[in-house]
């Protein structure tokens, strides 16, 4: 099983996540966070520069393929369930890493986690992020396409507890 944590930065997914791997047997987190922040070091400045000119390694040609690559390498070497924490809003990018991560296991799911613009922020601030930052900037952005494209199943966050949120996916993930 894959089951796919979206949402806005400071909506919660990595603690979500972190909590799933806990409830959710023979599982295992997978951060394409970290395939991003690898392509980032390795990559050439003038390809960084062509392709993600935002800065955002999602931009990276290598970037879907390689998340897909590597779930695809860990479920079979390990045969592991992935819980995959990620803040991903281009639907293009969305449909492909989903479509991929389907190919790999049919049993793939993905939730959307939402929250409150003020909620967002409140919880950025106390991680640490500063005001303006990249995390920051990006809400906006994913508000804006949490709403605009159909994203699946979605899941406020809003003043509900940690632990309802993952007893409601987990009760999801045994409905399915």
């Amino acid at each position: 099983m894959i089951v796919m944590i979206n949402g806005a930065f400071g909506v919660g997914k990595t603690t979500i996540s972190n909590e799933l791997v806990q409830v959710v047997e023979n599982s295992m987190l997978f951060d394409p966070e970290e395939v991003g922040y690898m392509l980032r070091n390795v990559l050439p400045d003038k390809v960084k520069q062509s392709e993600a000119k935002a800065g955002d390694f999602q931009d990276f040609q290598l970037w879907k393929t390689l998340t897909v690559d590597i779930a695809k390498h860990i479920r079979s070497t390990y045969h592991v369930n992935l819980i995959v924490p990620m803040t991903i809003r281009k639907p293009e990018y969305f449909h492909y890493i989903f479509d991929g991560f389907s190919s790999i296991d049919q049993h793939t799911y993905h939730f959307c986690l939402t929250a409150s613009k003020d909620t967002i922020y409140k919880r950025l601030r106390e991680r640490g992020e500063e005001d303006g930052n990249w995390c920051f900037q990006q809400t906006d952005k994913c508000l804006q396409a949490y709403e605009e494209n159909n994203f699946g199943e979605y899941i406020d966050t809003d003043n509900v507890p940690i632990d309802k949120i993952v007893e409601t996916i987990k009760d999801k993930l045994i409905s399915f």
